[in-house]
């Protein structure tokens, strides 16, 4: 275990390097905030209890997705890229040669880059949210770690769900279109745009058991104290459920594409 916590420092450290980046993406993610902060006001001066939040509530979830979008890779930008181009050179082949396990050396990874993003790009947001609106910060220090413990399982969650669309590319060659497509429903599902509490009917209870769930609109209630006792319990299971499952499926899938490693132009 002790390679695999160095691999997670090393990720830290190389999205650390980025300074500039980070400080740009900071911005973004603020100014994206105050645009969606604003649209909310609007939406909740007409309905102000719209899904179950008040107006404070409501704005601190809009900082929490800012706060989480890069931390959850709601819209990529992890190692998948990088383990797709990996594949359809053929140096994977190189990588499968390593006294390591693949999966969990690329989980390690990203639980550094992640790591990073919630400290680097999730903390500047939340705090120019804070002095701006009046937010529904936690009144119980025990909720802090318990949101902290709700994103860690999130992220496990993204990882696993990346992982499998980056092994798709040992049959597709260029998975570039299926992550597309999974950003799209991971910018939707996860509760980005709108929570998943406002979406009416079938929709809405689709919406709240797909995996994407686990990445903003759970974390967000644990944060805003939706879930107590065994409330809380169910939240954490359905999380860890999902990340059990797909690891347990990407695992599958990486046996199969072992057996067929195939390099292509080179």
């Amino acid at each position: 275990m002790r390679l695999y916590a160095v691999v997670l420092a090393g990720g830290f450290r190389r999205y650390a390097t980025y300074r500039i980046a980070t400080a740009a993406g900071a911005f973004t993610n603020t100014v994206f905030g105050f645009i969606m902060a604003y649209t909310y006001i609007a939406l909740w001066d007409e309905r102000p209890h719209l899904g179950g939040y008040d107006l404070p509530q409501a704005l601190t979830y809009v900082w929490l997705g800012q706060a989480l979008l890069m931390a959850c890779a709601m819209m990529g930008g992890g190692f998948e890229d990088e383990l797709i181009e990996r594949i359809r050179t053929g140096d994977i082949a190189i990588d499968l040669y390593r006294p390591v396990d693949l999966q969990l050396w690329w989980l390690a990874g990203d639980l550094g880059r992640a790591a990073f993003h919630l400290l680097g790009r999730g903390i500047a947001p939340m705090l120019c949210g804070a002095l701006a609106f009046d937010l529904a910060l936690p009144g119980s220090p025990l909720l802090w770690p318990a949101f902290l413990l709700s994103v860690a399982l999130g992220v496990v969650v993204s990882f696993a769900v990346r992982y499998l669309v980056a092994l798709s590319a040992f049959w597709l060659m260029d998975g570039a279109g299926v992550l597309q497509i999974t950003w799209l429903a991971g910018l939707f599902f996860s509760g980005m745009l709108l929570p998943l509490t406002l979406f009416p009917g079938f929709l809405g209870e689709l919406a709240l058991v797909l995996p994407w769930s686990a990445l903003l609109q759970v974390p967000a209630d644990v944060f805003l104290g939706k879930y107590t006792g065994w409330g809380l319990a169910e939240a954490y299971a359905f999380q860890a459920g999902w990340a059990v499952a797909l690891l347990g499926a990407g695992r599958l899938l990486q046996s199969a594409a072992t057996r067929r490693v195939v390099v292509q132009g080179g």
